[in-house]
């Protein structure tokens, strides 16, 4: 019998291969090569400006692997052509730099794959293992295939970069298996149903004005750009920080090499608003195709909103309907990514609002339908503006005549003011909304309406010189006014116009709109109103005389003013020209009296609740009982008035008080305390 041929493998095999046979001739062995690690992104762009905060908000995340829990998250949100993608490539570069994914990098176009709005998953999954691995034999089953993609992506550290993702259902399925791995999600909209899975979200805005412009000279090397530097900043303005409108800048310099650069800024900007930015505005289309009906019309309709951010309420008033549909069509806007996230709500970034502009063009309704809009708008802000400037001032005189009723305003809301600050802070908040509904109004002939959003902007503007604004603003309350012949609103108007003019020492065109006021104001009748409104106009030109130094000329018109406001019983009105009498005798060198009459006045502003004009008595009766050597008495005015103007976020007023402390601490031989103020107003001064 013969002999049993036996073959025995004791211990552990751990590489190789073995071989077991009876009778071995020739054995050639070949061992197969590991499959390549995938590297699935494109040729790195030449150029890349900013996002330095997320990247490294990424690599944070990512600097501790996490031994369970799935793979991380990143969803990067955004419009369309502000450089999801292009951040989205980065940050896979850069997480491969630092060793963050050494099993490779996948990229997955969702748009690639999309049949009639909805991913082809199964696809996606077979894409998905074959980067993985080349030779894996798919089944044809979406379920198998999810178990194949698990069983390659297991235990790897890879980096997955999944493009336009409209919901969490659409990623969810496509993440690795592996707690290692690193998925980068672009989306329009914010993805609100990633549940289950550790994300990092990255909303992401326009590039700042010094990224766009590096952005621009780094995508086309022109001597035009470094001559001007400042029209390449405002050339990079105008594409409003979107990476996409700056390379088509950056096309245009290239081609007209021969054009002045400020020639080409005005005919790009003609071009941008005519037909967008040709790279993203097939992206804008698609993502308004998909809108509902009425989010559709709200987007037509949002290029008439003048503010930067767009609120419920104002979305309801345009609309004319309910908080419920408004609410609703701004979250579909959103997840579109057709509205710009900012940092106390959302609005529409500039070229977006050209491509809303052109949209609507093609709507057959406009005609109808965006004038009532717009009326609607500007009187829902009519009415909020109104319900703060009785908060923030209280009572008091205005000449607006009663707002006319308007449908569809209805079911708009209207807002609650807790305090006098939070009135404040909504008129500072809102105040680029207020000056384009006084424009709206003007232009489409609401008079009263017009007047009447001058008032609280009047409140608004006393803590807030925001000049260019509001001289623009009452120029157009003045023109209204003149045109509806309205005799105390043009009064008024023209007062108010005044102020900011003389501010801006344009002292000819203040005294002309005062000329005009107080001989307007000496026709009116013997009315309360008529009278107050009459006392006002004197004492705005006694203000102009004083802030050309002639306080002497000054002096009599306050005291008339005073004497108006007493005889009919106007505590407010009389306080304020004692106020403006005891500046007055500080100015003329009598200190004494100027500590009477600002110590009177100081009362009755504390007892009467007006926080703006307590600062400010308080400050002026500090002011001349420093004058008048009372230094003790002076020092907890001081601050109290500091702490106002704080209170009321009024930089003009706390500029003033930190510099009148830094001088009353000098002069008491405090050099430590004085440079501390004067630090905090070098800072407020930026």
């Amino acid at each position: 019998m013969a002999k049993e041929n036996t073959n025995r493998v004791d211990g552990q095999v751990r590489a190789g291969a073995i071989i077991q046979a009876h009778t071995i001739g020739q054995l050639n062995l070949t061992q197969q090569a590991p499959p390549a690690v995938p590297w699935q992104l494109p040729p790195e762009l030449p150029h890349f400006a900013d996002r330095t905060g997320e990247q490294e908000q990424v690599l944070a995340a990512t600097s501790e692997a996490a031994a369970t829990g799935g793979p991380l998250v990143v969803a990067l949100s955004g419009m369309g052509g502000i450089g999801k993608t292009a951040l989205g490539f980065r940050l896979a570069r850069v997480l491969r730099e630092h060793d963050r994914c050494p099993d490779g990098i996948l990229h997955l176009d969702l748009d690639d794959l999309r049949r009639d709005g909805t991913v082809e998953l199964a696809d996606a999954l077979g894409e998905l293992t074959r980067g993985l691995d080349p030779d894996a034999a798919l089944p044809p089953g979406y379920a198998d295939r999810r178990r194949r993609y698990w069983t390659a992506s297991q235990d790897k550290r890879l980096v997955l970069v999944l493009d336009n993702a409209r919901s969490g259902a659409e990623v969810l399925p496509l993440l690795p298996s592996s707690a290692g791995g690193i998925v980068i999600v672009t989306s329009h909209g914010r993805l609100h149903d990633l549940d289950g899975t550790r994300a990092v979200e990255l909303p992401l805005g326009p590039l700042g004005g010094e990224d766009a412009t590096g952005l621009l000279r780094a995508t086309v090397s022109d001597p035009r750009l470094a001559a001007d530097p400042e029209a390449a900043a405002e050339l990079a303005r105008r594409c409003a920080g979107l990476p996409a409108a700056l390379h088509v800048a950056g096309r245009w310099v290239s081609r007209y090499r021969n054009r002045e650069l400020r020639r080409l800024i005005d005919e790009l900007t003609v071009t941008l608003d005519r037909e967008g930015v040709p790279v993203v505005e097939a992206v804008w289309d698609a993502a308004y195709a998909g809108l509902s009906p009425e989010a559709a019309r709200l987007y037509r309709l949002l290029p008439h909103h003048p503010g930067p951010v767009v609120t419920d309420g104002a979305a309801a008033a345009l609309l004319g309907g309910g908080v419920a549909d408004a609410e609703g069509a701004l979250e579909e806007l959103d997840e579109a990514g057709l509205l710009l996230p900012r940092p106390d709500g959302r609005g529409l970034h500039d070229l977006i609002r050209g491509h809303a502009s052109r949209r609507a063009a093609l709507d057959p309704d406009a005609a109808e339908d965006v004038p009532a809009a717009r009326r609607r708008l500007v009187r829902w802000y009519r009415r909020q503006a109104t319900r703060a400037d009785l908060v923030a001032a209280g009572p008091r005189l205005v000449v607006a005549r009663p707002p006319e009723e308007e449908p569809g305003l209805a079911e708009a809301p209207d807002l609650s003011f807790a305090s006098r600050l939070e009135a404040l802070h909504w008129l500072e908040r809102e105040h680029l909304a207020l000056y384009g509904c006084v424009r709206i109004a003007y232009e489409d002939g609401l008079d009263a309406d017009a007047v009447a959003l001058c008032e609280p902007l009047w409140t608004h503007f006393l803590d807030h010189q925001h000049y260019a604004d509001v001289i623009d603003s009452f120029g157009l309350g003045v023109a209204s006014a003149d045109r509806c012949e309205d005799p105390l609103a043009v009064v008024r108007m023209r007062c108010q116009l005044a102020r900011p003019l003389w501010e801006q020492r344009r002292y000819a065109e203040a005294a002309e709109q005062l000329r005009v006021a107080v001989g307007r104001a000496r026709l009116l009748g013997s009315t309360e109103p008529e009278r107050k409104l009459r006392a006002s106009a004197v004492e705005f030109r006694g203000k102009l005389a004083s802030v050309q130094g002639d306080w002497a000329a000054a002096v009599p018109d306050f005291e008339a003013a005073r004497a108006e406001h007493l005889a009919i019983g106007n505590t407010y009105g009389a306080m304020l020209q004692t106020y403006l009498l005891g500046r007055a005798a500080l100015a003329l060198g009598d200190p004494e009296r100027a500590v009477a009459l600002l110590t009177e006045a100081h009362r009755v502003a504390t007892e009467d609740r007006r926080e703006r004009m307590t600062s400010r008595t308080g400050f002026e009766l500090a002011t001349a009982l420093r004058a008048a050597g009372r230094r003790a008495e002076a020092a907890p005015l001081y601050r109290a008035a500091l702490d106002g103007a704080r209170a009321r976020k009024s930089a003009t007023d706390e500029l003033r008080v930190l510099d009148a402390l830094a001088d009353f601490h000098e002069e008491q031989g405090e050099a430590e305390q004085a440079a501390g103020y004067r630090a905090e107003a070098a800072r407020l001064r930026g």
